[in-house]
């Protein structure tokens, strides 16, 4: 293509064979003079296979060879995996960030409550508002979604429209905010759709997600039947979830006590935003021990077993406010994430343990997702009728379930892209035409590190077979200048035979050594590879494992 002409690119950084760290970019230009934003900046949330990470960023290095020309990121909605990114990669940005009231509340309230967060320039867009950005004229279109004020983008240029849709589904009755804007969402699909980059997520489920309504209406049954405490654990974002939980405790006679900080901060952007209106106000977990069972109902985050959020703590019934007892109820009005399902479970065994009764979305309509199942994607195709289609926000599974759907529809053009595919979508017929630098960082203690570190791996190697640490002064001879000093850790204390463990590492050191020639000996470097290696191959016989092994060797 020649280098001068027009063109319509976008090239995911995240979101495209994973759910989480969604972040994607538009460009328009010329190859050279290319003007971009970035829509949404997420992370993931890491496992126990990366031990001492918290959170997985996408990387963005490739924007800083057009930051001058990134012209805004632009936020669909609040959830973490969209804006999660934001407090840690800013500073690399410096751009300025536009989405809802809603999703700038929770901005603002991480700066203020965490120390050394960038102050972001954030910018209030009203959901059916239009922002231009150079050639780029974005629609905000009202979604319905699990998080209040949750957007699509109807993203113009001079070679065509992408609607971009963000997470989203079709709710008759969203409790919180408005449904799904249909009639303009049909208007933009008679104008004219280009490209519709969608949501994947549920697109491996049959017929139509439930209404909030539908679970407000079963916690309502809940609540109102209940005798002991009710403590209904959820995501902290899902207002609509919350607000239907306070009715019910309002109709009950009971009072809504929070116990979380995430679930404090949202309520609080949801009182500013006149989310929670006729509603009283919510109490404190302090005031758990003044209210009588039959009046108490619980608001608690860490539905998705997080170690140190609220449900943790009471599922261990160490929770220094919160304790239950038999007859009291524990309502999931969650799924558990893939890959945090053991947490859960955990979770329902400890309080399983105490006897407090479980209810869960397998025997009840208490959970929704916010995602639109096969029927509810007929439907957007229906109405937008694209020239291209591209499946976003999902896994492997979900991104090639999505693609054999979009071409069942009559999508002229299918495009299985993944992180750091660029994709020209006009002029000419799409296709990936060339590839960005992508991956991955993480958030490590303070610092933000590379996915390649050395620590990283280090550090899984630890976490298998622990770490055996000796250090030792040879004299300019080569003789030893005292005993060798050695600290284990994660070392089982004795073979399989009964043998002291470190009694066989201190054996193996002066085997070693001894069988060292005089002159390697005054070599502290052949010193410390010699007994690094006879004290791995020694633990692995008797082991089967082979530890990290650090030997300082130091001449006096």
């Amino acid at each position: 293509m020649m280098s001068g002409k027009d063109e319509l690119v976008f090239a995911p950084l995240g979101g495209l064979g994973e759910i989480g760290m969604n972040a994607a970019l538009y460009g328009f230009g010329p190859k050279a003079k290319r003007k971009w934003i970035l829509v949404d900046l997420g992370v993931a949330f890491a496992g126990p296979d990366l031990p001492g990470i918290e959170l997985i960023l996408p990387d963005v290095g490739f924007l800083k060879s057009i930051r001058k020309d990134l012209l805004g990121l632009i936020i669909t909605h609040a959830h973490e995996d969209h804006i999660g990114a934001i407090a840690h990669l800013w500073p690399r940005l410096e751009c300025p960030v536009y989405a809802t009231r809603f999703a700038n509340l929770l901005l603002e309230a991480r700066r203020l409550g965490e120390t050394g967060a960038p102050d972001v320039p954030l910018n209030t867009i009203e959901q059916g508002e239009r922002l231009q950005l150079g050639p780029f004229d974005i629609e905000f279109i009202a979604m319905a979604h699990s998080i209040p004020e949750s957007c699509a983008l109807a993203i113009r240029t001079p070679l065509g429209t992408v609607l971009h849709t963000g997470d989203w589904k079709l709710d008759p009755d969203p409790i919180v905010g408005t449904q799904t804007d249909e009639a303009r969402l049909r208007q933009i699909g008679e104008e004219g759709v280009l490209a519709l980059i969608s949501d994947s997520t549920n697109i491996m489920r049959e017929g139509l997600s439930p209404s909030e309504g539908d679970v407000a209406k079963t916690l309502r049954e809940i609540i109102l039947n209940s005798t002991g405490r009710v403590v209904v654990t959820t995501f902290a974002s899902n207002v609509a979830r919350i607000r239907a939980v306070a009715m019910a405790a309002q109709e009950a006679g009971r009072s809504v006590i929070l116990v979380g900080r995430a679930m404090d901060r949202v309520v609080a952007a949801a009182r500013e935003c006149g989310l929670l209106q006729g509603l009283p106000p919510f109490l404190g977990q302090d005031s758990f021990d003044r209210l009588p069972r039959e009046r108490v109902v619980v608001l608690a985050t860490g539905s998705q077993g997080e170690g140190r959020a609220a449900m943790a703590r009471i599922a261990l019934d160490e929770h220094p406010v919160v304790r239950l007892a038999s007859g009291d109820r524990v309502v999931f009005s969650s799924r558990p994430i893939p890959g945090n399902e053991k947490s859960v479970y955990a979770l329902m065994n400890g309080l399983a343990r105490q006897g407090i009764e479980i209810l869960t979305d397998r025997t009840h309509l208490v959970h929704a997702s916010g995602h639109p199942r096969r029927g509810e994607v007929v439907q957007m195709y229906d109405w937008i009728r694209p020239k291209i289609a591209i499946p976003a926000h999902g896994e492997e599974q979900h991104l090639r379930e999505h693609a054999a759907f979009a071409k069942a529809q009559g999508v002229e053009t299918v495009i299985n892209a993944r992180n750091g595919d660029l994709v020209v979508l006009a002029p000419g017929r799409a296709a990936i035409d060339d590839q960005i630098p992508t991956g991955r960082l993480y958030t490590d203690g303070q610092l933000i590190i590379a996915q390649k570190d050395e620590a990283i791996a280090q550090r899984a190697r630890l976490a298998f077979a622990g770490v055996i640490s000796v250090g030792l002064a040879l004299t300019s001879k080569g003789e030893l200048a005292g005993d060798p000093d050695m600290v284990m850790a994660g070392i089982p204390a004795r073979t399989m035979d009964g043998r002291s463990m470190d009694e066989l590492v201190d054996k193996v050191i002066f085997e070693a050594l001894d069988s060292l020639p005089r002159a390697r000996r005054r070599d502290p470097d052949a010193v410390s590879s010699s007994l690094e290696k006879a004290i791995r191959n020694s633990l692995r016989a008797v082991w089967g494992k082979k530890p990290v092994v650090q030997v300082l060797v130091m001449l006096v």
